[in-house]
């Protein structure tokens, strides 16, 4: 009998093949940063969603409390997937940092949400210091903020060489192709003292998901790749890690 109850509790072959394959896949681990409001928590509530990383349950919670705590009119508030603090939905704020895991069919993925207010600063600092790409998130109708500055930096110390530079709320100005470049433009300037490998500026809505898993119609003038194209084949230097531990002080 301990037998049989032994050979039923083992794993299935298609479960076996699915754990290798989730092995043989790179892990990206990376947050999201910037000014208050520019959308990060928003931003990794759509790409849980649109990788398929939400069970139907969630989704009804989600839509559940997007109607109590949300901010985004009639639509979900993705950004109530990861602001998981009752003071964090109430204020509709991120103040501690919030991890979560994801995985598309090419890669696996950690993400640190981190805040974007000013006093929690050292929160974004703890996020950043386990990560090998940042998601500089701007929003399109504020352009570069001196929070957008600080965090930045702090990923320059920390080590992180490689760069998002997420313009979003890119609907809210009519997708107009000049305001993305001259935000482009003053973050590159900002960004040459900084030492980073790459900075791959990507023009999105986060709440309606221009841009983040496929190119959107809506910007047409844009011919770089979606957010998930890129965090899919971004190649990080992995052998930083093995180099002695450097701090800044």
């Amino acid at each position: 009998m301990r037998h049989i109850m032994a050979k039923s509790l083992a794993p299935t072959d298609s479960i076996r093949d699915y754990m290798a394959a989730q092995e043989k896949k790179s892990l990206l681990r990376f947050l999201t940063c910037g000014s208050v409001d520019d959308g990060k928590s928003t931003l990794i509530g759509r790409l849980l969603s649109d990788t398929k990383q939400i069970f139907e349950d969630q989704l009804a919670a989600l839509e559940k409390d997007s109607r109590k705590h949300g901010t985004t009119g009639d639509d979900i508030d993705f950004a109530l997937l990861v602001d998981g603090l009752e003071a964090e939905r109430e204020q509709g704020i991120t103040i501690d940092v919030a991890y979560r895991f994801f995985a598309t069919p090419k890669r696996k993925f950690i993400v640190a949400d981190t805040p974007g207010h000013e006093q929690y600063t050292r929160n974004m600092a703890t996020g950043a210091s386990t990560a090998d790409l940042a998601i500089v998130l701007i929003d399109a109708r504020q352009g570069v903020l001196r929070q957008t500055r600080r965090h930045s930096i702090i990923a320059s110390l920390l080590g992180i060489r490689h760069i998002v530079l997420a313009v979003n709320k890119i609907d809210l100005i009519g997708f107009d192709k000049a305001a993305f470049d001259q935000i482009v433009a003053d973050y590159g300037e900002f960004a040459k003292q900084l030492g980073f490998v790459s900075v791959v500026p990507i023009p999105m809505s986060a709440r309606f998901g221009d841009n983040i898993t496929s190119r959107s119609e809506r910007t047409p003038w844009y011919s770089g790749p979606s957010l998930i194209e890129h965090l899919e084949t971004v190649s990080v230097d992995e052998a930083a890690v093995e180099l002695p531990f450097r701090f800044p002080v």
